[in-house]
């Protein structure tokens, strides 16, 4: 398995300190490093304990969780498919709602408002619960 290493170098440019302060780490024995002939490499694994964070461009930095839904609401007249389309615009309008696309389609032949949701999965369980709320008034 291979062992993913940075330089001090590297190191300060992701925490955006000097690398003097790096160095300083280590030698201190802050932060674990080890030398390699002259030079310190420090592991991605005692980067991240060291931060308490995943170190940038390792695998667990770039997990991402996404969800798509289709809601799909049986009869519907054109005033409540728009009262309905109007507080999911406006919630999703007001901000601060991480990754979040709608869609909304009404079917008046039909009677059916279909809202279709891709987005991070706290927000869209937000939304969903919206939906549902407004939907059962």
């Amino acid at each position: 398995m291979r062992q993913e290493l940075y330089s001090v170098e590297q190191v300060a440019e992701q925490l955006g300190l000097h690398v003097r302060t790096i160095r300083n780490y280590v030698r201190d024995g802050r932060l674990k490093a080890t030398r390699i002939g002259k030079q310190y490499r420090i592991s991605r694994e005692d980067l991240e304990e060291f931060t308490g964070t995943p170190a940038p461009g390792s695998v667990a930095a770039q997990r991402h969780a996404e969800v798509s839904s289709v809601v799909r609401i049986d009869g519907v007249d054109r005033p409540a498919a728009d009262r309905i389309s109007t507080y999911v615009t406006a919630s999703i309008n007001q901000g601060g709602l991480g990754r979040l696309r709608v869609e909304l389609a009404y079917d008046e032949s039909r009677g059916v408002l279909t809202v279709i949701v891709l987005g991070d999965l706290d927000v869209t369980a937000d939304l969903l619960r919206l939906i549902q709320t407004i939907v059962e008034t």
